[in-house]
């Protein structure tokens, strides 16, 4: 590492931690790495920042945030040589967690200095933005569509910065019960190329293992490493189901869930029944993105991404 951008999002988290951030930026100044910091105030700030950093000759961009800011990023790193380091500064911080990396800015800093490079998979959604437009996103952690989706819809982090956490979760489990589920259809292909079709009320492609906190594996089998998605698809309407999924994800036991299927699967097409005028969103990463129709692949060798050794 020798010449690093440190984009930082000063909205991340649920405290200020300038002296944190201050201390992590001195220890790798204090190793040698030439630094460039610039604060983002949006989403696409970061991306754009990110892309400046790319084509000014940075081997290493920090994503100083959390996961909203490491999801901004990676749109600019990926298909790039250019490494992505994290200081954790978000709330939940699932792709640092998952990758054993301190929660201080000051650990997190260390271990980039003396971490490796591990170039990694991406998963990639396309999907109709909220103008009616094609796009299409990378992401890290998991990307959705339906319920949790129309969460993210409906909730923003203004509430829950304005309210704070407890009442952003209870706004969120009230709208979760009254929330009127949309199905969509499904078309998914498998290693060998074979298609299956479903009809679903939630999908969620999971990349990563270990989210952290009360969190722990949500999907068995989703790994970084892997060049498949692996879903969890909701068939059922049951609200019970979900509780029990999510239930059994928190206990650390593996159900067999009437109507609810994991799955391996190389893309997955997603668009809602003809003659439906439903909305049904898509988000990745947390992040609110648009709507139906949606298709979800992985790319391999996609990025670089600094891990503890």
């Amino acid at each position: 590492m020798r010449k690093a951008t440190i984009l930082v999002n000063p909205n991340s988290g649920r405290r200020r931690r300038e002296a944190e951030l201050e201390s992590a930026i001195g220890i790798i100044r204090a190793a040698g790495v030439r630094t460039e910091l610039t604060v983002c105030h949006s989403s696409q700030e970061a991306t754009d920042h990110a892309r400046c950093a790319v084509a000014s000759g940075s081997d290493t961009v920090f994503a100083c945030g959390g996961d909203g800011t490491v999801h901004d990023v990676v749109q600019a790193l990926a298909g790039t040589d250019v490494a992505l380091a994290i200081l954790p500064l978000g709330t939940a911080n699932a792709l640092a967690h998952d990758v054993s990396l301190p929660l201080r800015p000051a650990g997190a800093a260390r271990a980039a200095l003396n971490g490796q490079v591990r170039r990694i998979p991406l998963g990639r959604i396309e999907y109709q933005d909220f103008t009616g437009r094609e796009a299409s996103r990378y992401f890290t952690v998991a990307a959705g569509i339906g319920m949790d989706a129309h969460l993210f819809y409906k909730l923003n982090g203004a509430l829950k910065k304005r309210t704070g956490m407890a009442a952003y979760y209870l706004q969120a489990w009230h709208l979760w019960a009254t929330h009127r589920m949309r199905r969509f259809e499904v078309e998914y292909a498998n290693g060998s190329g074979h298609k299956q079709r479903a009809s679903l009320t939630e999908l969620l492609a999971v990349r990563i293992r270990f989210f952290g906190n009360v969190l722990r594996e949500l999907l068995p089998g989703a790994h970084l490493d892997r060049l498949d998605l692996q879903a969890v698809m909701c068939r059922t309407e049951s609200r019970n189901a979900y509780l029990q999924y999510v239930a059994g994800a928190l206990l650390g036991k593996r159900w067999n869930i009437e109507g609810i299927d994991l799955v391996s699967c190389s893309e997955v097409v997603c668009r809602l029944p003809e003659q439906n005028s439903d909305r049904v969103y898509v988000e990745a990463d947390g992040e609110l993105l648009g709507r139906l129709p949606a298709r979800m692949t992985i790319v391999p060798d996609a990025l670089s991404l600094i891990v503890p050794v």
